[in-house]
């Protein structure tokens, strides 16, 4: 299919000067795949500092903005902030935004559009909860979340889709290679029937939950699956091996 492997580290809000240092040497040493493209997920305040360790071949992503330049929204971001600090892709709609932050379907969707508009790449998390999983309503839940951001979003070639299971999201738990692979390519044909058959090829979707050096090979392996948001464990060195699953 061509779509090229993505992998993306989520550091939530974890990390300091000396272990993002120490983070960004063990990146910069790593023998990684050059056929995977490599994002960081990096606190706000730390984007600049990371950017300046880092190789341009890894790209540098905020963990959120708003969907506006500037105004009186206080303890925001917005996109272009991010731009001039030297990040050029941002995460939107992570299930700890939607739940803890209550960030709606709607406003992750506004919040992709304007980051688009304003040139940062964009990487759109959607998934269900355990509740929504044993009530049957995976698909459903996601097609919902997918809906929204295809209401505003036309062009499709700067976004990264991560389909997140929130019930495998740093409990250990990880939806086996198949249920994950049966997701991914539900959400190819929603595409197709929604969007086009265009999109549905080329858009990258990542599986996230729980994926460790373990479990990547298998889940790489799988047809629908183009990389890895990772969480935990892209502060750790296996996070190399998590980026050269396919390697």
């Amino acid at each position: 299919m061509g779509r090229k492997f993505c992998v993306g580290g989520n550091w939530k809000m974890n990390g300091d000067k000396a272990s993002i240092t120490a983070l960004c040497k063990l990146l910069s040493d790593a023998a990684l795949d050059a056929n995977t493209e490599v994002v960081v997920g990096c606190p706000s305040l730390y984007v600049s500092f990371a950017r300046g360790l880092l190789p341009a071949s890894i790209g540098v992503a905020g963990q959120n903005c708003y969907k506006a330049e500037k105004g009186a929204f206080t303890g925001e971001v917005s996109p272009q902030m991010l731009k001039d600090v030297g990040a050029d892709w941002v995460i939107l709609g992570h299930s700890e935004r939607r739940a803890i932050f209550g960030e709606t379907d709607q406003l992750v969707a506004e919040k992709v559009a304007y980051a688009l508009s304003q040139g940062l790449k964009v990487i759109a998390c959607i998934g269900e909860t355990l509740q929504e999983r044993e009530a049957g309503q995976t698909e459903a839940v996601c097609f919902r979340q997918m809906k929204a951001i295809s209401e505003l979003v036309k062009d499709w070639s700067n976004v990264v889709v991560a389909y997140e299971p929130v019930w495998a999201i740093g409990t250990g738990k990880t939806a086996t290679p198949q249920q994950a692979q049966e997701v991914h390519a539900a959400l190819r044909k929603w595409l197709v029937e929604n969007v086009s058959a265009d999109v549905s090829a080329n858009l990258r979707i990542q599986y996230g939950g729980s994926v460790t050096a373990a479990n990547c090979r298998e889940l790489a392996s799988q047809g629908d699956i183009d990389g890895f948001l990772v969480g935990g464990a892209s502060l750790k060195p296996e996070f190399v091996d998590i980026v050269n699953a396919r390697k």
